[in-house]
C-alpha cells in the first residue's frame, strides 16, 4: 500500500470553540429540519483530524448514525488507494465515492483489492484539451493522471503524494492514443503550478477551459483536479442516493474545500468545518468545529440526540 500520508487538507482559516462554531439553519428560523437518511462526508481536513486519524468520538457517531438506519457515505477526493484509513468504518454497504466523484467504490475487498462498483472517466481527448489549454493560460504546469489502478506523471511534477509513479513521460505522450495512461479509465488528471496562488490558478484554469471537464481543488497548495465533464462530488452523490430512493432534501453533508461546495449545495443540509475554505462556508446551510475538534462527529451526536 503507497503511503498516503502526504494528502493535504483545507487551507486553515481561523478557528473558534465548537460550542459557539456549531450554526444550523434550525437556529436561524428556516425550513424545518428533515430527517436524513443518509450523511454524506469530505475526508481530509473533515472527518480525518490533521494527523489523518479518526478519532474514537467520531467512530463512535458514525456506528450510532449507522444503528439508527442513516447510511453514511465517505465522498473524498481521494483514489481508492488511499482508502485504508476509513476502510474499518464503512459498516454495512461498504461504498465510498472516490475522485471527486469519477468513481464509486466497494471498500469491503481491503487496501488493493478494492471493486469499481460505477466509473465516470475523463476521455484522454478530454484530458489532452484540457492539459493544453491551462498550460497555454498558465505555462510552468505540471500534470499527472490518476487512473482506477495506476499513476503517473510528468517528470517536472513534485513528489506530492508520497508515492512513486507507475510511468514518467510528458502528458502528449501519457495520453496519446497508444499512451500507458490510457490503458485504463482515467479518473482525474492532476495540474500543479510553482508560483500561482490557488485559488487564481482555479479561477484562470476554469476561464481557459470552460465546460470541457470539471476543474476544482482541495490542496493548500496550486494543485488543481480535474474531472469528466459534469462529473463532481454532487454528481455521482446525486445518482448514489436516486438509487436508494433518498431525495436530497434528506441527506447531511460535511466539507471543508472547494471540491465540497457542489456537494454542500446540493445536499437538504449541509455544514462548513470550523477551518473550511471561504468558499464551502459560503455554499453550506450550517458551519460546525473544525476537523481536529471533531465538528463532524458534534453534528451527527446533536441529529441523534433531538431524534430528527
Amino acid at each position: 500500500m503507497r503511503d498516503n500520508g502526504a494528502v493535504t487538507s483545507a487551507t486553515r482559516q481561523s478557528e473558534t470553540p465548537a460550542s459557539s462554531q456549531l450554526s444550523t439553519s434550525l437556529e436561524q428560523g428556516d425550513a424545518p429540519f428533515v430527517p436524513p437518511r443518509l450523511i454524506a462526508t469530505d475526508l481530509d481536513g473533515t472527518l480525518l483530524r490533521d494527523d489523518k486519524s479518526v478519532s474514537p468520538r467520531t467512530v463512535a457517531a458514525l456506528a450510532a448514525a449507522e444503528e439508527a438506519g442513516i447510511e453514511v457515505f465517505f465522498v473524498t477526493g481521494r483514489p481508492a488507494r488511499w482508502m485504508d484509513v476509513v476502510a474499518d468504518h464503512v459498516h454495512g454497504h461498504g461504498l465510498a465515492i472516490c475522485g471527486n466523484g469519477a468513481a464509486v467504490v466497494d471498500l469491503h475487498g481491503g487496501p488493493g483489492a478494492h471493486r469499481f462498483v460505477k466509473v465516470r472517466e475523463l476521455t484522454p481527448e478530454h484530458a489532452l484539451d484540457a492539459v493544453r489549454l491551462i498550460r497555454d493560460a498558465a505555462p510552468g504546469t505540471v500534470c499527472a493522471v490518476e487512473q482506477t489502478y495506476g499513476f503517473y506523471q510528468e517528470p517536472e511534477y513534485p513528489k506530492l503524494h508520497m508515492e512513486t509513479p507507475d510511468h514518467l513521460a510528458p502528458a502528449d505522450e501519457l495520453l496519446a492514443p497508444e499512451g500507458v495512461a490510457v490503458d485504463q479509465p482515467i479518473l482525474k488528471i492532476l495540474a500543479y503550478h510553482p508560483t500561482l496562488d490557488p485559488d487564481a490558478f482555479l479561477t484562470v484554469a476554469r476561464l481557459a477551459v470552460g465546460a470541457r471537464v470539471t476543474i476544482t481543488r482541495s490542496s493548500p497548495s496550486a494543485l488543481l483536479e480535474i474531472s469528466g465533464p459534469g462529473v463532481s462530488k454532487a454528481s455521482t452523490l446525486a445518482l448514489c442516493c436516486a438509487e436508494r430512493g433518498i431525495s436530497h432534501e434528506e441527506v447531511v453533508a460535511f466539507g471543508d474545500m472547494p471540491n465540497d461546495v457542489e456537494m454542500l449545495t446540493w445536499a437538504g443540509r449541509s455544514y462548513a468545518m470550523g477551518n473550511a475554505h471561504p468558499a464551502a462556508v459560503a455554499a453550506a446551510t450550517g458551519r460546525t468545529a473544525p476537523n481536529n475538534e471533531d465538528g463532524v462527529a458534534v453534528v451527527i451526536e446533536r441529529i441523534l440526540g433531538q431524534g430528527l
